[in-house]
């Protein structure tokens, strides 16, 4: 018997091409009946800059961030909804939180999925370079190693912007 989907957990690099995996996981929250946690990690500053710059500067930037991209993802959460709403249904809906996490992706990943109790993990790979990882993102790599929970690894178009591909 599988297991209940009730809340899938969707990790973005707001890249143009990041609303291609979205889609995917608007289609199994609503044939799953499930809601959909959006993540999104900043990378932390390199030591480097931490050490030359004061710490007082580094929190007013790492907050600065985290405004700019959560309304960067209502935003293109909001248009792409009202573009793809007639062939999906409402993705608004099944939206429940949006998080911006200031940490490294795969950590924040796997930190959200087990706070926010999330039974799947939805996410894009751009694969890049054959010689780096073979045919999946360094990311997308480790979250699968590392996670006990389903995770559908989406490959992101690389020509067409993902909304221009879906017909958007």
């Amino acid at each position: 018997m599988i297991p209940q989907i009730r809340k899938i957990l969707y990790a973005t690099d707001l890249s143009k091409n990041s609303a291609y995996a979205f889609y995917y996981a608007i289609d199994l929250a609503h044939k799953r009946d499930a809601r959909i946690v959006i993540l999104h990690a900043v990378e932390p500053l390199p030591p480097i800059v931490r050490f030359y710059g004061s710490l007082g500067q580094e929190s007013k930037y790492y907050q600065r961030e985290k405004e700019i991209d959560t309304q960067l993802i209502k935003d293109r959460l909001q248009e792409f909804c009202q573009k793809v709403d007639q062939q999906v249904g409402a993705c608004l809906d099944v939206v429940s939180n949006v998080l911006v996490r200031v940490g490294h992706p795969v950590e924040e990943i796997l930190n959200v999925s087990e706070d926010e109790e999330c039974d799947m993990i939805v996410l894009g790979t751009h694969g890049k370079g054959f010689l780096k990882q073979t045919f999946l993102g360094s990311v997308s790599r480790s979250v699968l190693d590392r996670t006990r929970k389903p995770v559908l690894i989406v490959p992101l178009p690389s020509e067409t912007p993902g909304m221009e591909r879906l017909g958007i």
